[in-house]
């Protein structure tokens, strides 16, 4: 029996609250990133309210399945973000509850919204998908002179630029018309000038009637029609009512509601199916005509059986027939007319293959869309549940809430998923990958990251602390810190400056002995370093018994001494001897060749480094140890 705890019903009154809002939010920055594309359609062309609620309505019923995933995502992030800001979250694991058991709620409520997500894609989307699409093509329909802008030229029209000074948004009259017509070039442009006039889309859908009244038309005649020198006349005709017709076939020009049939985002799951069948039926019967259209040309299948063609075969094939004697016995005025002859059968059955590709190719196209659609709505449906895995997780290990880090993880996130979705979808879509590849992409890279921030915060790992990360990079490019030493205040021990000298004498002379010994100058071995590695302690002990003293002389009083303590360098006392502590990490260092040389080099570069370091130590040593023998501590 599942209880619901009062935990639960916390967690899932956060998570609620933040997951309405931003779902708003997303809702609306997706409609006005959406609105952009066809900011055209919709500015100055005179709509009523009415139909601009309609088209924002179904626009958002389209978008509601793109805005749940990244809703989810920035609602968990702060819902688990102010739970780790407010200390709630260490309250709750405090408390013998773990991160796991935080999520289960919000889980659940993350399967439904899953099953909400593809219910809508399923049903309520295509309608609307397709009630936009027909909303757009009813406006360029059946009011073509929206898309004519007041008070600018209007260059839409091929070989017309067409200005109007007024229109009537009620009626769709258009006052103050002036085009200029240039049917053969600048030098036969026509003007035409109207009082008013009424621009209609004939029944085809291909072209568009202009009726003018009151106006008057200059014309230039051809110059073809006169001498190359003469002056061209031109032609004035003063007329009541004129009405030209455009042959126009782009923008206004839309097939009719009968062309979303082949859009499979306004399809369900169902008809996608349904449709599939019927598509891949279709053209399945168009490759088996052209089959037999080329087998009855070249092997006569439609007289013959297929054992009597292999036979007829056969026995063409017994007949040897040399071709290029046959040729070679043509005049040369038979032979330009076979060559032309030939050429122009290949170019026939050339122009044949190319039209009967295009039709099967644009088969293939329609049954991928359909498979593309069929996976993006399932994806997209799980996206939800992965995208919540990333959120909440992320929330719990950055332990901020608000909209300014969340905002931005969530961006960065969803710039991701977009770019992986969006390249996917176009390789799938044009063949080069398969579909469940292409639609796959995005969900494959964001499952490992979901899975791997879970992880790391279901156990409490350090994952954005900057200070680890800056330590790390530190260490692989070699950088330290400078030492620094501050005089104390109050003093509790009075160093042993006895001590200390015999100290900094027995570091002196290990300093030289090791020096000598290793000649640290020089390149290092390269089979010692990678193959025959001998463990290497003299200089860890030297570090150690350098840091003692450190410490120790930090309690002094004198100025000298504590000025000089910072001078010291933080020696590192392992890099120079072998890239890893691992012998057969070494030897696979050195087998890959790249590898290995940039290890050797960057050993070599610590080797350098610490024969310097300990010129420094030993001449620091020198000033430190005068300054003790001066105070007369020795």
């Amino acid at each position: 029996m599942i209880r619901i705890k009062k935990l639960d019903i916390f967690i899932t009154k956060q998570f609620g609250l933040l997951f309405i809002g931003t779902f708003f939010i997303c809702q609306f920055v997706l409609m006005m990133q959406f609105l952009w594309r066809y900011i055209d359609e919709l500015i100055g062309k005179g709509l009523s309210v009415d139909v601009l609620a309609e088209f924002f309505w179904h626009m958002g019923m389209m978008l509601v399945p793109q805005a749940l995933p990244l809703a989810i995502l920035l609602s968990s992030l702060i819902t688990f973000g102010n739970l780790g800001e407010s200390s709630e979250l260490t309250a709750i694991k405090a408390a013998g509850i773990s991160l796991m058991q935080a999520f289960r709620p919000l889980v659940a409520i993350t399967v439904l919204i899953c099953a909400a997500s593809l219910y809508f894609q399923n049903t309520i989307g295509p309608e609307a998908n397709r009630k936009l699409a027909m909303m757009l093509i009813t406006m360029k329909q059946t009011s073509p002179e929206l898309e004519i802008p007041e008070g600018v030229f209007y260059d839409g029209i091929p070989s017309s630029n067409l200005y109007v000074h007024k229109k009537d948004k009620e009626t769709g009259r258009l006052y103050g018309i002036m085009i200029y017509r240039m049917t053969g070039g600048y030098d036969d442009q026509a003007i035409i000038l109207a009082d008013s006039g009424m621009l209609q889309a004939t029944a085809e859908k291909k072209h568009l009637l202009l009726t003018l009244w009151s106006g008057e038309w200059f014309e230039n005649m051809r110059a073809r029609d006169v001498g190359r020198d003469a002056a061209v006349p031109y032609r004035r005709e003063m007329f009541v009512e004129k009405k030209i017709l455009f042959d126009y076939d782009g923008g206004f020009n839309m097939d009719n509601g009968m062309s979303l049939s082949n859009d499979a985002r306004g399809k369900s799951f169902a008809r996608i199916r349904s449709d599939m069948d019927s598509i891949t039926l279709h053209y399945d019967s168009i490759g088996r005509n052209y089959y037999m259209q080329a087998a009855t040309s070249f092997y006569n299948l439609c007289k013959v059986t297929r054992k009597d063609s292999l036979k007829a075969l056969a026995r063409a094939s017994a007949t040897a027939y040399d071709i290029d004697s046959a040729y070679a016995a043509l005049t040369a005025s038979q032979k330009q007319a076979v060559l032309g002859n030939a050429l122009q059968r290949a170019q026939i059955n050339k122009s044949e293959l190319e039209f009967k590709a295009m039709v099967t190719n644009e088969g293939d196209k329609l049954i991928r869309q359909h498979k593309i659609e069929w996976v993006a709505k399932i994806t997209l449906a799980l996206s939800c549940l992965i995208f919540f895995f990333i959120g909440a997780p992320l929330g719990a290990i950055i332990r901020k809430g608000g909209l300014g880090m969340p905002v931005l993880i969530s961006v960065l996130v969803f710039i991701v998923y977009y770019i992986l979705d969006n390249s996917g979808y176009r390789m799938a879509r044009g063949g080069m990958w398969t579909i469940w590849f292409g639609k796959g992409l995005a969900p494959a890279v964001l499952v490992p990251m979901a899975v791997f921030f879970t992880v790391k915060a279901t156990n409490d790992s350090v994952v954005f602390n900057v200070d680890v990360y800056t330590e790390l990079m530190r260490r692989f490019l070699g950088l330290r810190v400078k030492r620094h030493v501050a005089r104390k205040e109050v003093i509790i021990n009075e160093p042993d400056y006895a001590a200390d000298l015999e100290a900094l004498r027995y570091i002196n002379e290990g300093i030289e002995a090791y020096s000598s010994r290793h000649r640290l100058k020089f390149a290092p071995n390269w089979i010692k370093v990678f193959f025959k590695y001998e463990p290497d302690h003299e200089m860890e002990m030297v570090a150690e018994r350098l840091e003692e003293v450190i410490e120790d002389l930090g309690n002094s009083r004198d100025r000298t001494i504590i000025n000089h303590l910072s001078v010291y360098p933080i020696i590192s006392v392992r890099a120079h001897t072998r890239p890893f502590e691992s012998r057969w990490k070494n030897v696979v260092a050195a087998v890959v060749l790249p590898v290995g040389v940039l290890l050797y080099l960057r050993m070599w570069r610590f080797r350098l480094r610490l024969y310097r370091d300990l010129r420094t130590v030993k001449s620091t040593n020198d000033v430190i140890i005068g300054r003790i023998v001066e105070m007369g501590r020795a």
